[in-house]
């Protein structure tokens, strides 16, 4: 076991007799947080401050998975001690100073993983008092969205467009051909017409020649 280790397992039992005949001294503002996979979090502790507004107290923090210690923040005499944080929280963990002179402890965790799981544990020794609580974290697996479906535009899908009134389903060519038909029925009736009032009428002139259906000639 290191020095620091040392250091903090007396910090430890220290609070722990402290805190047995003083009563509690620390609190929790929650006493379990759920949180999903990269999401961020704020796990808060309260305390009795210092009466002079200081901030010199010994402060740890940890994580307890198995009765094996995983150190997220040592403070001593209220400077924070370095090479003690776990590599798996570098960078992931803050906290603002400031707040303990108010008697808050608040540890801002980021990028949560589903393995930070686990009960979390501050101590806090003011020398005016002492004492420690412990909150439970638990981050489950981040949900996937599910993608919005797109319209199937392969062989076998209708196209919403054709499903209307027939009108609306008939492609140019179809529409071009019954132009044509129509257009002949008219002229047929027109020049039907005609050589029935011929007959009546033979002085009438004869229709052009591109025009007379009996002429086969051309």
């Amino acid at each position: 076991m290191s020095y620091r280790e040392k250091m903090i397992c007396s910090i430890l039992l220290l609070i722990t007799l402290t805190s047995c005949v003083s009563g509690p001294f620390v609190e929790v503002t929650q006493s379990s947080y759920q949180a999903e996979e990269n999401q961020d979090v704020t796990l808060e502790w309260t305390f009795m401050p210092r009466t002079d507004g200081s901030i010199k107290m010994n402060i740890y923090c940890e994580m307890v998975n198995d009765g094996r210690p995983v150190f997220l923040l040592h403070l001593f005499r209220g400077d924070e001690v370095s090479g003690v944080q776990d590599k798996r929280f570098a960078g992931r963990v803050k906290f603002d100073k400031d707040d303990l002179r108010e008697g808050r402890l608040r540890l801002h965790m980021f990028g949560l993983r589903t393995d930070d799981s686990g009960l979390y544990l501050c101590g806090v020794f003011t020398g005016e008092g002492s004492g420690s609580e412990t909150c439970r974290l638990n981050v489950t697996a981040e949900r996937v969205q599910p993608k919005p479906e797109t319209p199937n535009t392969t062989s076998g899908g209708k196209d919403p467009s054709t499903t209307g009134s027939p009108s609306q389903a008939e492609s140019p060519g179809w529409i071009v051909l019954y132009c044509a038909v129509g257009l002949m029925m008219v002229v047929g009736t027109l020049l039907g017409g005609y050589y029935c009032l011929r007959r009546k009428h033979p002085m009438v002139p004869s229709p052009p020649a591109e025009l007379d259906p009996m002429n086969l000639s051309s």
